[in-house]
């Protein structure tokens, strides 16, 4: 299988670049140095010139508090960028997958939100992914895509990681408890983000670890298994206001995904594995 990725040098795209390359498949892996999703000709020949049967497109402009002052170049890299690879993949004859955001959704939800629940995003990043969506089903009707959720992984920056840094330094940490999701390994969507392809998935899949719970229950867990004496104190959302409005339940039913006959593993065991392979800092006394 020939496989090229867009945003290989990601959090995501480390995990995924090293599952592809486990599996002795012909990849070509790009980083926005490589190729600018915005520069429809460079898109165009790299796709050209790798004919792949998978085009993998992770890179995205991420920030999502950044995206509310950016709006333009939110939409030129998570929309318009999205477009030229998609209208590239349909000129190469190649199959797309395209990596979203459980933000497409508004939070209102009490349930798992299925593939069909209607999108309305509350935020420029949520906004950018959700428009990109509805364009590549327009281009691409066999294009699969797969939104996931609150990503953590080696390589960049992550929750997990902040935590760890945060306990080393302070006695307490305060952490918002009223808002629901679910953890994702990137190491475990690699792996599904692989079997999706292999099966020659199409349509909306939804590819997050399993089990939810809030930010201030993940932080707990981290210091919990990491054996760090921080206190961690849940707080609300009002409390730490941000630029970009947050979902307050964004957890995603895994129908999609077992409709593949994927499971994904528990979050807790994802992440009792992530830290395992993370050092974990030494508490500074005050």
């Amino acid at each position: 299988m020939r496989v090229t990725v867009f945003g290989a040098s990601g959090l995501l795209g480390h995990d995924l670049v090293s599952a592809l390359s486990g599996e002795h498949d012909q990849l070509t892996a790009l980083s926005v140095e490589d190729a600018d999703l915005r520069d429809h000709a460079r898109v165009r020949d790299v796709i050209r010139d790798s004919r792949p049967d998978w085009i993998l497109l992770l890179a995205a402009y991420t920030d999502v508090d950044g995206c509310e002052s950016n709006r333009d170049l939110a939409f030129a890299v998570n929309c318009e960028g999205a477009v030229n690879v998609a209208q590239a993949a349909r000129e190469a004859g190649s199959r797309l997958l395209f990596v979203s955001t459980d933000y497409v959704f508004d939070g209102s939800k009490r349930s798992p939100y299925e593939t069909s629940d209607p999108r309305n995003p509350t935020s420029v990043y949520g906004e950018s992914k959700a428009r990109a969506e509805e364009r590549l089903l327009e281009i691409l009707p066999e294009v699969c895509i797969a939104r996931t959720s609150w990503l953590f992984g080696h390589g960049g920056k992550c929750f997990p990681a902040t935590i760890l840094k945060l306990s080393s330094t302070r006695s307490e940490i305060s952490v918002v408890n009223d808002q629901r999701g679910s953890p994702t390994f990137t190491r475990d969507l690699a792996s599904a983000l692989v079997q999706l392809c292999r099966a020659s998935a199409r349509g909306i899949v939804h590819v997050t670890n399993s089990g939810n719970c809030t930010w201030y229950e993940l932080a707990a867990e981290i210091v919990r298994v990491s054996g760090l004496p921080t206190a961690v104190k849940p707080v609300t959302t009002a409390e730490f206001p941000r630029p970009a409005r947050r979902p307050a339940y964004s957890v995603l039913s895994a129908d999609s995904l077992h409709a593949y006959n994927i499971r994904m593993p528990e979050w807790q065991d994802a992440l009792r594995r992530y830290l395992g392979s993370t050092p974990v800092p030494t508490p500074i006394v005050p």
